[in-house]
């Protein structure tokens, strides 16, 4: 690849007064604009705010903190203080995770209401008190500490964890004691989300991890992944290395031991790449790992095994998923069994219990779950309470019972133990939430995008709404990585709904809504079905006559949020407010920092000249244009997020601000102490969410009562 960089750094006073463009209201802090030029391909990209990649630059902090100041200033209204004593109101009840069971104890979470972190219990039957296992809140006063990976020993005496310190995806791992509250001196660092594999004899573990940051050059930081076996109670130091691949430095190793505890099994990726490997050896032995499936031609999501016997979910030859069996003894293709073929419906996901098949299906973006034998014979349908979602599914091969999660829009998320032997499903955890939602109804709908795709579209509402093209509405999608937006509650948009507020999501392409096919329609130099159908979904919203142009915002996060930054761009005219929140924005570099290079499967590679091109037309930064009104727009990032890198939020604003004509706020909204997300503390998750709404209350106009 042929490509040239110029860099000139101009600190002249003219350009540094200069660096405001169309004239706006607010007073936007100077943002330097340097004359680097990037050269793609013959293509030179200017790239002027390529010092706001510095995140702890004295002037990137400079400029951070005056964007924070005029956001604060803008959003501190009395709405928005209604606004966050509603939503304290509503989140101050109970909240549980599905139990996980290992030998007769379970394990589960428990937030109080307004905790920052849940704390995670275990009791040794459902009948005993909960025993707090490990309280989060207590390693860090200001809760930004929190759980990430977890693990229990197949006797449930042992407990292994890993601590995420404000958002990072990095973690500390850590090794309990369950019948002592113990924790042991072990520490393992370099662990990113880590699969953890504990041997069912409790004498030590299997994990991943990266090297040690000073052993390999900083592109390499988060390449070279490896398994390692920790013995218990011994220094990091002394773990012995159990896989790696050097001649593919970029695979992913996620090790799990089979729950009859004979196999050591490895889950191997390439970065987002849906097409996985599946690799396998005797936990004990120290022969060479068995490269079961090793072609990267599908997904193979590994179920369970009897004896020899190994179930997968897969779309290979099935888009839409299917069941198949592999006895590893007999392991070529023409011997592989076919256990639950595929059928009309999605197969979303699928576990082993009482040495049955459970499988929830998707119909139309929502789930029904089914019970068949090992042999792929149908046994009942477990039915549901309404249209909706289903998650937190646990159970073990062995046992007779299985908890699950059941949530819809209207639905906060309930907590059902489900008896195979009696085919009862029994609520097992009721939440108690400060929401009536019989006023509300749910409604699905089809629409026709650009190509004449029939994409759903869910739409929320108080009854009786009146179609006089004057409702506040909020859209959402996400539309990338095969994720499917499934029904599901939110604290926060009760507070939209209260308000007169309609609340739609569009299932556009890009996610698995309808399988590896509705994926791969929305890949990379796809990628603009999946923004056609946003923009189809908001003009469909407008036809029907529940709101308008000026009335109508949008809200995406992370892949979500480059979706609405490009359909903002695109069509400027469409949407009254946007929120962005913690979006990829710069589609030429994203590969240069942390995880990005590990998107190139979904989005393309801005390396490659073909791929450049199409990545070239919708990326964010690069389309931003001189003197066009942009709507109202507010933009989030976090100073600690390893893995959407601030940079994209900071460049994305910093072009806007400059380039955007009118007197619409440009905002950014920059968290400290925060990553892309996850365990984020409840103080901060209640700030954050009172400022969106404020933010779309006043960009709509919308009185708080």
């Amino acid at each position: 690849m042929k490509r040239t960089v110029f860099v000139i750094t101009i600190l002249s006073l003219a350009l540094v007064s200069g660096c405001q463009g169309p004239s706006s209201k607010f007073n936007y802090p100077p943002a330097r604009r340097d004359s680097v030029v990037d050269n793609y391909f013959g293509v030179n990209v200017p790239d002027p705010y390529r010092w706001l990649e510095d995140p702890d630059s004295n002037e990137t902090l400079r400029w951070v903190n005056r964007q924070n100041e005029i956001t604060t200033s803008f959003l501190a209204t009395p709405v928005r203080e209604k606004i966050k004593e509603r939503l304290t109101n509503l989140l101050n009840y109970p909240r549980y995770s599905a139990p996980t069971k290992r030998a007769n104890r379970y394990f589960f979470s428990k937030n109080d209401g307004l905790q920052n972190q849940s704390v995670l219990y275990f009791q040794n039957s459902l009948a005993d008190e909960p025993k707090t296992l490990i309280n989060p809140n207590l390693l860090s006063p200001d809760g930004t500490i929190s759980l990430g990976s977890t693990s229990y020993s197949h006797d449930g005496s042992l407990f292994a964890y890993g601590l995420s310190q404000s958002g990072s995806d990095l973690q500390l791992v850590k090794i309990k004691n369950i019948n002592t509250l113990a924790d042991y001196e072990d520490m393992l660092q370099y662990c990113r989300w880590p699969g953890i594999a504990v041997k069912h004899d409790n004498s030590g573990f299997f994990y991943d991890r990266f090297p040690e940051p000073n052993s390999v050059a900083p592109a390499d930081r988060f390449t070279h992944n490896m398994v390692y076996y920790h013995k218990l109670a011994t220094a990091q130091t002394a773990d012995v290395l159990i896989y790696e691949e050097p001649e593919n430095k970029e695979l992913g190793f996620h090790p799990f031991i089979t729950e009859d505890g004979r196999f050591l099994v490895l889950y191997v990726s390439h970065g987002t790449d849906p097409n996985n490997r599946i690799y396998y050896r005797p936990v004990d032995s120290d022969a060479s790992f068995v490269k079961l499936l090793n072609d990267a031609d599908a997904r193979y999501e590994f179920i369970a095994n009897t004896d020899s016997v190994f179930y997968f979910q897969t779309d290979l030859d099935a888009p839409k998923g299917r069941v198949i069996a592999i006895d590893i003894n007999n392991p070529a293709r023409q011997n592989w069994r076919e256990i639950i073929p595929q059928s009309s419906d999605i197969l979303d996901f699928a576990g082993c219990v009482n040495n049955q098949l459970v499988v929830a299906y998707l119909t139309d973006v929502h789930h029904q779950l089914k019970i068949f034998t090992l042999d792929g014979s149908f046994v009942r349908e477990i039915p549901l309470p309404t249209l909706g979602t289903v998650s937190g599914l646990s159970g073990n091969q062995f046992d007779t019972e299985m908890f699950l999660t059941f949530t819809s829009f209207l639905f906060p998320p309930t907590i059902y133990r489900y008896d195979i032997k009696t085919a009862q499903l029994a609520v097992f955890r009721k939440p108690e939430i400060d929401f009536d939602p019989s006023p509300y109804e749910t409604h699905q709908f089809f629409y026709a995008s650009k190509d004449g795709t029939r994409v759903p579209i869910f739409i929320v509402h108080k009854k009786g709404l009146a179609l006089d093209g004057g409702n506040p509405t909020l859209l959402y999608a996400y539309g990338g990585f095969s994720h499917s937006i499934t029904p599901y509650f939110s604290v926060g948009r009760i507070i939209w709904l209260e308000h007169g507020g309609i609340y739609a999501v569009a299932n556009i392409r890009g996610g698995g809504e309808y399988g590896e096919d509705w994926h791969r329609a929305a890949m990379k130099e796809k990628r603009q079905n999946g923004f056609d159908d946003f923009i189809a979904a908001a003009q469909f919203l407008i036809d029907q006559k529940y709101t308008n142009s000026h009335r109508l915002a949008i809200l995406g996060g992370s892949n979500g949020g480059l979706l609405t930054a490009v359909c903002m761009l695109q069509r400027p005219d469409l949407y009254g407010a946007v929120v962005s929140l913690v979006p990829a924005t710069d589609m030429l570099r994203f590969n240069k920092f942390t995880i990005g290079r590990y998107w190139i499967p979904e989005y393309g590679n801005p390396d490659d000249p073909e791929q450049f091109k199409y990545l070239y037309t919708y990326s964010p930064l690069h389309n931003v244009k001189l003197g066009v009104v942009y709507p109202p727009t507010l933009v989030t990032t976090a100073d600690t997020d390893d893995r959407v890198v601030p940079m994209h939020s900071k460049k994305f604003v910093a072009t806007l601000q400059y380039e955007a004509e009118g007197d619409n706020p440009i905002l950014l909204r920059v968290e400290t102490k925060a990553g892309h997300g996850h365990g984020m503390p409840i103080t901060k998750v209640i700030d954050e969410t009172s400022d969106i709404y404020a933010f779309l209350f006043k960009a709509l106009n919308i009185p708080y009562n």
